[in-house]
């Protein structure tokens, strides 16, 4: 899996994904689950090659986690339950065009049909529009498609006090482990931090502080790609951090298995 989403790092930087569907973030999340030694899940990859003629890279990439416990087959996208930065779409299933999207929705049904068990595939976090989930809609009428508004936070810390901001990552570790501190979920603290640390070692994370002596007052975590900016972890006692309304994410579930066929083969 490693390898696919170093080749796809292109295609990923031409769609314009957000810091949570590039490499950096979802080798971090395969490192982590690793080290958790989940059994039974497995990372796969739905690749579609691009034609040699037209450059390297793939065409289009699915990067899924295959959970074989139970009765029937979970299928998420890598990433699926990652504490993301809330507010916008995290997830994407990368295509150059609709033509490799068609080709990734029929390929993913394919390798599911192939797994000759019941299985639900479940694609979470994806923005409105996505070519790949209408593909899938197509040659499965019976998905159940949902639409929910996500919640933003808005950093307006600066109001609260004299924040400091910085993306050294040698501030990161000193007030890294209060950060975490506010976050209860063992499996999150742990991604958390290994996201933090993986992301400010190549300048996408930016911390704000609010100290008191070495007491944190307030901090937040944020993603930084360019202009683009998300804030992700934080807390405040001393307000500057609040809600808004966000983009809408979609979803897609779809059973399937043995007995299933896709439109069009029967």
């Amino acid at each position: 899996m490693v390898r696919e989403l170093r080749a796809a790092g292109s295609l990923q930087a031409a769609v314009r994904a957000p810091v949570t569907a590039r490499g950096p973030w979802l080798t971090t999340v395969l490192n982590v689950a690793a080290a958790r030694r989940r059994l039974g899940a497995r990372p796969v990859a739905v690749v579609v090659d691009r034609d040699p003629d037209r450059g390297g890279g793939p065409a289009a990439l699915a990067a899924l986690v295959v959970d074989g416990r139970g009765l029937r087959v979970g299928v998420t996208l890598l990433g699926d339950g990652a504490p993301v930065p809330p507010g916008d779409a995290p997830a994407r299933l990368p295509v150059r065009d609709d033509t490799a999207a068609t080709q990734l929705a029929a390929g993913l049904l394919d390798r599911l049909d192939r797994l000759g068990r019941p299985w639900t595939l479940r694609l979470t976090g994806l923005p409105l529009g996505d070519p790949t989930l209408r593909a899938l809609g197509r040659l499965r009428p019976e998905a159940a498609f949902s639409t929910a508004r996500s919640t933003r936070l808005v950093d307006a810390l600066d109001e609260a006090g004299a924040v400091r901001r910085t993306r050294d990552p040698a501030e990161l570790e000193r007030w890294l482990p209060q950060l975490l501190a506010r976050q209860p979920d063992r499996r999150a603290r742990l991604l958390l931090r290994a996201a933090a640390r993986v992301h400010a070692a190549i300048g996408q994370v930016e911390l704000a502080v609010l100290p008191e002596g070495d007491r944190l007052r307030a901090g937040l975590l944020t993603l930084v790609d360019g202009a683009d900016r998300r804030p992700w972890w934080g807390f405040s006692e001393v307000g500057g951090l609040s809600r808004e309304m966000g983009a809408p994410v979609v979803s897609l579930t779809l059973p399937g298995g043995p007995l299933s066929r896709r439109t069009g083969s029967r």
